[in-house]
Order: structure tokens, then C-alpha cells, then sequence
């Protein structure tokens, strides 16, 4: 256990709170890294698919914001790229789209989407979006570690 003095505690570990936001409309870019950032988030940002790729190569983010429209490579695609990764493939990715159209929506769920947000964009909506996602990463997380604490805890018993 982590905490020898208090079997009933343990410390989960911790990283920080890093979002990517992928857009090919900086104003969208501004918009959403301000309203995070002003929520005590961190923000990255990329302006093309191709740029989302390497930067989530180089660090992967908690979460991604990904617009489906943009040129040479859509959302979709990057989407179906990470999600083919097994080192990216845990990332939750909200779909951003100025499009209510079901088909689009089944499509984000579809290529392995967590969420999806209608634009124009509505602070309270993005803000509540990014939160729920977050509450299940730090879930998993809690359960990933749990185990690996039963497991070492098997193992002492044995």
C-alpha cells in the first residue's frame, strides 16, 4: 500500500489536467482554451488533423476537443486513427460540430467518440461535457489502480 500508516487511505497518482483542442477556426481555439483555461484547465491547441496527430504523439492529452470539419484530414479520421492506437486509443475525444444532424452524431459515437457538442458553443455546456469525461478518466483510474493494489496484495498474501 502507499500509506503504511493508515491501511484504510491509499494516494492515487495524479497527472495533470491537459486538454487538446483541435479546430481549424482559431476563433473557436480561443474561445474554448480561454473558457478552460479560466476553469483551472490546461489547453493545447492544433489547427489541423495532422497537427492533433503529432502533438498527441509527442504528449497525450487527458481529453481532446475535435472539430469534425477540417480540411486535408477530418475529424473523423483523426478519431479512427487514435482510437487504432493502442497508446491513444484511451483518450476520450468530444466532437465539435456546428452540424445537429443525427447522421453526423451516430458517425462521432460510431469511429469512437465519448461525446458530442453542437455549435455555436455554450459555456456551461462544454464546461459540464469536459467534467463528465474527466469524472470517468479519474474513475477508471481509480478501478485501474485499485486492482493493481489487490493485485500486490494477493501476491503479500501469498
Amino acid at each position: 500500500m502507499n500509506n503504511q500508516s493508515n491501511p484504510d487511505t491509499f494516494i492515487l497518482p495524479t497527472t495533470p489536467i491537459n486538454i487538446l483542442i483541435v479546430d481549424d477556426f482559431f476563433e473557436n481555439i480561443r474561445l474554448l482554451s480561454t473558457i478552460l483555461e479560466q476553469n483551472g484547465y490546461q489547453t493545447r491547441k492544433a489547427i489541423s488533423g495532422s497537427m492533433a496527430l503529432t502533438a498527441v504523439e509527442a504528449s497525450p492529452p487527458s481529453l481532446i476537443l475535435l472539430d469534425i470539419r477540417m480540411p486535408e484530414m477530418n475529424g473523423y479520421e483523426v478519431c479512427e486513427y487514435l482510437k487504432s492506437n493502442p497508446k491513444t486509443a484511451q483518450i476520450p475525444i468530444i466532437f465539435l460540430s456546428a452540424s445537429e444532424d443525427v447522421i453526423d452524431k451516430g458517425k462521432a459515437f460510431q469511429v469512437g467518440g465519448a461525446d458530442y457538442i453542437t455549435k455555436p458553443l455554450y459555456i456551461e455546456e462544454v464546461l459540464a461535457r469536459v467534467k463528465h469525461q474527466l469524472t470517468i478518466i479519474t474513475a477508471q483510474k481509480t478501478i485501474d489502480f485499485l486492482k493493481a493494489q489487490i493485485k500486490e496484495l494477493q501476491k503479500a498474501i501469498e
